[in-house]
């Protein structure tokens, strides 16, 4: 390998290792966003502040709209059925 192939290898090797650490940086974000929106929309269905206010439905519609956006499924947050026994 001459000392150009060499340098356009290690190039295209660095980029393509920053690109993955990009991806793994940004699935986490998106991880820590979905936890904070998890949180919010629990304490906007289970709160008590939260029977009160006329806007709860309008904030959590809000926060189903974004996370379907950020992730293309929009009841990612929703409870899931669940069998016991």
């Amino acid at each position: 390998m001459t000392k150009a192939e060499n340098r356009a290898a290690a190039k295209a090797y660095h980029e393509e290792r920053m690109r993955k650490l990009e991806e793994e940086a940004e699935a986490e974000r998106v991880k820590a966003d979905l936890a904070e929106l998890d949180r919010l929309r629990r304490y906007l269905i289970f709160g008590r502040q939260a029977r009160r206010g006329g806007d709860r439905e309008k904030l959590m519609n809000a926060i189903d709209d974004y996370v379907g956006e950020m992730t293309g499924d929009r009841t990612r947050l929703h409870a899931k059925n669940h069998k016991c026994g």
